[in-house]
């Protein structure tokens, strides 16, 4: 179900203010098993556009061992952690893969908050096709251009899968933090202000008002979906401004 918030843009100032670079480095099979190296600083961006494969991951309490994707999918790594790919050789599955580098690494404020991995079928993103249709289009033969309208139109792809995700956070498997926040009509009014207007004299009775809350009300759902005070919120985002 769509967030009835459509008239907020909830990613805008935080992709303004905290940029994202994607680097296309794949296109085409992949064959028997392909290692992915966790590096610093490293987010990946995968898109199986048909085929099966099996993904493994070294012993880690934040995602299994062994999971098999049986449709077209993207599979998103915003943060630095080692994975397989593992294709039958005849029938070997066929890729497109990113590289992507947020502004502040595992800092920004979006890499913090998603999961450690998230698996999303194709289907289930609206809009998508069209995207991957020209990104396709454009690795399947050399043009002048191409690898930058590649990285953008990955980049574009990024985009989308985080309003699927801001409007599923749970589905998505993020149970807390700023997606779930900004999944909420009330909050994301609030959010949104803050992330535009950070330097602004906010106290918790503002922040109440522009969500239309009692102050009680809206420091305890607040603190319940984001897992921190307004005010320590503020002060992080704030901080993250001043690093970046």
């Amino acid at each position: 179900m769509a967030n009835p918030e459509s008239s907020i843009d909830r990613l805008s100032a935080l992709l303004e203010r905290f940029h994202v670079r994607a680097h296309l480095f794949h296109a085409g099979p992949l064959c028997g098993v392909t290692h992915f190296d966790a590096l610093p600083g490293r987010s990946f961006l995968h898109v199986l556009r048909r085929g099966e494969m099996v993904v493994t991951h070294r012993r880690s309490d934040k995602v299994k061992q062994k999971i098999a994707v049986k449709e077209p999918s993207l599979l998103f790594y915003p943060r630095p952690l080692a994975h397989d790919f593992h294709n039958a050789p005849v029938d070997g599955a066929d890729f497109i893969c990113a590289t992507l580098d947020f502004q502040g690494g595992n800092s920004n404020p979006l890499v913090r908050t998603l999961p450690a991995l998230l698996v999303l079928p194709l289907s289930q993103v609206e809009g998508l096709d069209a995207t991957l249709h020209l990104l396709f289009s454009e690795t399947e033969r050399v043009r002048c251009g191409e690898r930058i309208l590649a990285d953008r139109l990955f980049e574009v792809v990024l985009l989308q899968m985080l309003r699927w995700l801001l409007d599923h956070p749970q589905a998505g498997g993020v149970d807390m933090g700023l997606i779930t926040g900004l999944a909420d009509p009330a909050l994301a009014r609030v959010l949104t202000a803050l992330h535009e207007r950070p330097g602004h004299a906010w106290s918790l009775e503002a922040m109440a008002h522009h969500a239309g809350m009692s102050r009680s009300a809206f420091a305890a759902r607040f603190k319940g979906l984001l897992g921190q005070t307004p005010a320590d919120y503020l002060a992080d985002w704030r901080l993250s401004i001043a690093q970046s």
